[in-house]
């Protein structure tokens, strides 16, 4: 499978990204246990790239690719921004960052997928699940 969604960079445009998830999983067959880190993951990346990648700028895209063999699941998901330091993204579990939001995202996709790949300055990230 290989297929592709893009949005503009308008957090309303969630919607399509869960119904896209949604349909990807119906055609993969998806267990519901990887489902939800499928889409949470999605959503988080999504988020991220609109949010900090293409700063809420309408006018940038947000491309979600996903495509997958018989062993894995991936989702690229690319935005338009500069990119970002991976390595200055402060830890959320650390006691003193633990009220804050920042780094969640990136958390939870880390520790949801099975494998994340940050490209081009972290303006791409590639999401693997095992399947």
């Amino acid at each position: 499978m290989n297929k592709e969604l893009v949005i503009k960079s308008k957090l309303e445009n969630m919607s399509l990204v869960e119904h896209f998830v949604d349909e990807v999983s119906i055609n993969l067959s998806v267990v519901s246990d990887l489902y939800g880190n499928l889409l949470i993951s999605t959503i988080e990346a999504v988020t991220n790239a609109i949010v900090h990648g293409n700063k809420n700028n309408p006018d940038k895209l947000v491309r979600i690719n996903v495509y997958s063999d018989a062993n894995s699941i991936n989702v690229k998901v690319a935005d338009e921004g500069d990119g970002f330091n991976i390595n200055v993204v402060p830890d959320p579990t650390k006691p003193d960052l633990i009220e804050k939001p920042d780094g969640r995202g990136i958390f939870l996709m880390k520790n949801l997928a099975d494998k994340v790949v940050f490209d081009k300055n972290g303006s791409i990230v590639t999401l693997t699940f095992n399947i």
